[in-house]
């Protein structure tokens, strides 16, 4: 049987620095060029169908994503990939990229979270005050997905589990927001509205998160995938597909 892996906190990497703060909002940045904010995870269909039309059904939206997919998935696997960096087992992380990949329930996701795991590894790769020469095998990779660029580069910069998976909920719940402020739309105070009251879920998916045993890690959306998959034949759209 599968055991629970716990929150792993690497040596020496726990002080809540003035740095680490800074490096956590510089890889949080809608400014980090890993073009995030170029897909809509299959909010414009969803939009387009009718199913988002207001800030409450937006809400549901994002938050049943994140309490039913991220958590399961992602940040789950964050754990597991902040585990192999820290015990220099890069065919565990291998296998957790590989994972996440499969994980991915359209062709739309699955080819988002390798074009911003890319660009996130290049970004990664051309930083000059990190030397990433150890992990060029893992920078390196043919595919890889976003969580797993994201948990080398948040290791890289020094942060904690907690901060590394509290960053990647704020990641996605920013870029929904501001999909859903262009394509509901919303207006600039509902959507601040929206990330106060859905950054209030993240302890909870967090703490759930690492409660999550290997062979439960994994969720299936059908009407999510369904979005992501029909947004590929729009007749008309801001995101890419």
């Amino acid at each position: 049987m599968a055991t629970v892996i716990p929150i792993h906190m690497p040596e020496k990497r726990g002080s809540q620095s003035p740095l680490r703060l800074n490096r956590l909002l510089q890889l949080c940045s809608a400014n980090l060029p890993v073009g995030g904010f170029s897909f809509s995870q299959g909010l414009e269909y969803a939009v387009e169908m009718g199913w988002i039309n207001n800030p409450k059904s937006t809400k549901e939206w994002i938050e049943f994503n994140l309490s039913q997919s991220i958590t399961c998935t992602d940040l789950a696997l964050l754990n597991r990939l902040q585990k192999a960096l820290v015990e220099d087992d890069f065919s565990s992380f291998h296998k957790w990229n590989q994972h996440a990949l499969a994980c991915r329930e359209s062709n739309e996701l699955y080819l988002a979270d390798v074009a911003m795991g890319k660009a996130l590894m290049r970004l990664l790769k051309d930083i000059k005050s990190i030397d990433s020469q150890k992990y060029v095998q893992l920078i390196r990779e043919k595919e890889i997905s976003f969580v797993s660029a994201f948990a080398l580069s948040a290791y890289l910069f020094g942060l904690e589990l907690s901060a590394m998976q509290s960053g990647f909920c704020w990641a996605f719940i920013d870029n929904q927001v501001a999909a859903a402020t262009k394509l509901v739309p919303l207006g600039q105070t509902q959507g601040q509205n929206l990330l106060f009251e859905l950054t209030e879920q993240v302890e909870s998916a967090i703490e759930k998160a690492n409660q999550v045993e290997d062979e439960n890690i994994g969720a299936s959306l059908p009407r999510l995938a369904m979005a992501s998959a029909w947004h590929e034949t729009q007749y008309t759209r801001l995101f890419r597909s």
